[in-house]
């Protein structure tokens, strides 16, 4: 039995895990058939090609593919400074007293002072840039005509596994002839490069300091 457990641990650290994901699922999406008009085959006309003769090749369809140009360039910084100071003095003085109890209290004196200072600085900045390409498919068309496309690309470099992923809605207008568009001009995108491999696992925290962390209230 321990021999068991051992060999399926040893296999599970051997195998690398998909990292999860965000983008529009699914990854691609096959080509529905459409209908096509029938008759023979001619020298031009050729049944089963469902584009006229002059028509561009810019995707329009459920499964045709598109590339899209990343060129992510992202940049964020915010200051605060605050400050804050306050203070105050009291004076009291017993001079005189007739008629009343306490005459012990004569030339009390009583001088109280307060001062409180605070002052807080922050600075956070943030700077992205991503570029690179990737071709995905069209795995919707909307009613207005766009596009909904998702794809993935994964690289194998040695024991590492990177994985390239983009969804996002297209409008078709937005294509050039060379059916490319940029990523600025897909709406509602998302972008993730994600590794996974032995790198990836060492600069991650164990899921038993993960427990720690949380439970640990300092």
């Amino acid at each position: 039995m321990k021999r068991i457990i051992l060999i399926a641990l040893v296999a599970s650290a051997g195998c690398a895990t998909v990292p999860p994901t965000n983008v529009h699922q699914p990854m691609s999406a096959r080509p529905a058939p459409r209908m096509e008009a029938t008759g023979g085959n001619g020298a031009i006309y050729q049944a089963g090609i469902g584009r006229p003769l002059f028509e561009d090749r810019r995707a329009r369809y459920v499964g045709d593919t598109i590339t899209i140009s990343i060129a992510e360039n992202t940049s964020a910084s915010k200051t605060t400074n605050n400050k804050l100071d306050r203070s105050s003095s009291n004076v009291a003085s017993v001079s005189a007293m007739s008629r009343l109890p306490g005459k012990n209290l004569l030339g009390l004196d009583l001088n109280t002072a307060t001062d409180t200072a605070f002052e807080g600085k922050g600075n956070a900045g943030n700077k992205n840039l991503f570029s690179g390409s990737i071709t995905v498919t069209v795995i919707d068309v909307l009613p207005n005509g766009n596009l909904l496309v998702s794809g993935e690309k994964q690289l194998s470099i040695s024991d590492e596994q990177e994985f390239v992923r983009l969804s996002g809605i297209v409008n078709p207008m937005f294509v050039d002839a060379s059916n490319t568009i940029r990523s600025l001009k897909v709406a509602d995108a998302r972008i993730e490069y994600k590794s996974s491999g032995q790198l990836n696992e060492g600069m991650t925290m164990a899921w038993l300091g993960r427990i720690f962390m949380n439970v640990l209230p300092f």
